[in-house]
């Protein structure tokens, strides 16, 4: 698989030039975006003193026009980039690898990984399918929602998860289903009390007790299959994801359901939209969107999912 500093060198030297067009796009539209802020931002103001009795409902127009006046401004540079600079960083990890900026990982595979409710509201984009070293992978940015209402009555959509979403063959047909979530109730209150809460906790299956102190930190395993669990959660594997986690740094859930195993790494941002206001050429920047690509591919092989240790059945 190719390495971080392969598609580093890549990003630069292969995508240099258009890169330096796009940066100019960039500064041109940075320029063009707070020239029409400000404008909108006087006119909403005026707008504002002439109601003055439905202030409130300025502000929430204000707010929710102004979000899609900003889509509509960058909605041709955010594709332009993504065509120009995804696009070939994903061939350059593997040509055969399928992306599409505007769609993502379906709604059927999130709801089935069992790691977070049933959402109201599912979107996304940046989605990559294939095979990597045999092994069918796919991922995309995902945003998961849920309507709420507050003790005034009032609606708002709460995120249930925002992050990448990664399915991928496991080489095992489960029985059961196995659920590994961040341990942030121990984390949160201690082991005596974390670990009722643990226990207690009716919207999961029954709870997994495993043998690595480690692991127990980082995670709680819920599952419909104590034996299934701990077969697939070997010493081997739980140090595997804890490596995985550690270079992330980021809270990683996790599923065995089916044949996949699902991974949900949370950002609470979305992952390949080109920058608008930090320049393009910027190291950090290239970096971002090289690691994040570079995370999700090596699933496969931080995980050793190429090598069959598990049969079907």
């Amino acid at each position: 698989m190719k390495s971080v500093s392969f598609l580093t060198d890549f990003y630069y030297k292969n995508l240099f030039p258009t890169l330096e067009k796009l940066e100019n796009n960039r500064k041109n539209l940075r320029h063009k975006i707070i020239l029409v802020a400000l404008f909108y931002t006087i006119f909403c103001i005026a707008i504002a003193y002439a109601l003055s009795n439905f202030y409130e409902f300025v502000l929430f127009a204000y707010i929710a026009l102004g979000a899609i006046i900003y889509k509509f401004l960058v909605h041709d540079y955010t594709y332009e980039f993504k065509m120009s600079v995804i696009k070939p960083l994903v061939h350059a990890i593997d040509g055969t690898l399928l992306y599409s900026p505007k769609t993502h990982v379906s709604d059927y595979y999130f709801e089935h990984s069992e790691l977070f409710e049933k959402p109201d509201k599912l979107g996304g984009n940046d989605y990559v399918k294939g095979q990597i070293d045999g092994i069918n992978i796919q991922f995309s940015d995902i945003h998961a929602q849920k309507k709420e209402r507050s003790s005034k009555g009032r609606e708002h959509w709460n995120t249930l998860f925002q992050g990448l979403f990664i399915v991928a063959d496991f080489n095992k047909h489960f029985n059961g289903k196995t659920v590994v979530l961040p341990d942030s109730a121990q984390s949160t209150f201690g082991d005596v009390i974390g670990h009722w809460l643990q226990s207690n906790n009716m919207t999961r299956d029954e709870l997994v007790k495993m043998d690595d102190p480690a692991f127990e930190k980082e995670f709680v395993v819920y599952s419909t299959d104590q034996v299934e669990a701990r077969y697939i959660l070997s010493n081997s594997l739980m140090k595997k994801l804890l490596a995985f986690k550690e270079k992330s740094d980021h809270e990683v859930h996790i599923s065995f359901v089916g044949t996949h195993i699902y991974m949900a790494i949370s950002y609470n941002k979305d992952l390949f939209e080109p920058s608008i206001f930090r320049s393009l050429l910027d190291y950090k920047i290239a970096m971002e969107y090289v690691k994040t690509l570079h995370l999700a591919i090596s699933v496969v092989e931080e995980l050793k999912l190429n090598q069959k240790l598990w049969s079907k059945r």
